[in-house]
């Protein structure tokens, strides 16, 4: 069993019709430098390859950079930290996304139930409230209408801090996304961690996927 890059598991997903934020990847310093120039600032960096799955924990996320030379110092950190174990290993480089609430959404296969869509609030409220739900595949609009409504934090989803409600058709196009991608029988599971809401818009931040060991 192993894991697509953040960049690989971004393309998946996207190819798909999940809104993810912009995104490049380069190889070396100078590259990311001139990749977040091309975009605009401020940028996130992040250490990206198949063999990592836990950037925060690692400190392989830098987010915020809002100058070429501060990309080009961070990006050399950041090749440096790691380790034989990560392989294969690039920059990351994203546009910057604003929004003071988030959501986590993803595709899991149970054992019993077989492939399901999961949704839930995420952020610094995700472990106090533990607002998760599921729904099997396959997920059509009506049923990705019925997971949003299913969660208990409603109040998330509406106007919040000066910021218009969720766009929920949005959403439940990234939902019916992901349950698409349940009949490649290669995906294991797929996290979007975090979705953050800018503007009403849902965008995915980060995606990882995590494919099935057919040995």
């Amino acid at each position: 069993m192993g894991t697509l890059s953040e960049s690989e598991s971004r393309g998946v997903v996207a190819d798909a019709g999940v809104v993810v934020s912009r995104w490049s990847v380069a190889t070396d310093p100078v590259a990311a430098a001139d990749e977040a120039a091309r975009m605009g600032f401020p940028v996130a960096v992040k250490l990206c390859g198949p063999g990592i799955t836990h950037k925060t924990e690692r400190g392989l996320v830098r987010l915020g950079l809002a100058g070429s030379s501060e990309v080009e110092v961070t990006a050399r950190e950041l090749l440096a930290a790691a380790t034989p174990g990560d392989g294969e290993v690039e920059l990351l480089i994203s546009t910057m996304i604003s929004g003071n609430r988030e959501l986590i959404a993803g595709l899991v296969r149970d054992d019993s139930f077989g492939p399901c869509v999961m949704l839930g609030i995420g952020g610094v409220l995700a472990e106090a409230l533990a607002d998760v739900a599921f729904r099997l595949v396959p997920l059509d609009r009506v049923d990705a209408h019925d997971l949003v409504d299913s969660l208990e934090t409603q109040a998330v989803l509406g106007p919040s801090r000066g910021e218009p409600e969720l766009d929920r058709e949005a959403l439940v196009d990234a939902l019916c996304a992901l349950g698409s991608l349940a009949r490649d029988q290669t995906i294991k599971s797929i996290d979007l961690n975090p979705i953050i809401i800018s503007g009403g818009r849902p965008v995915a931040v980060d995606a990882l996927v995590e494919l099935v060991d057919f040995d």
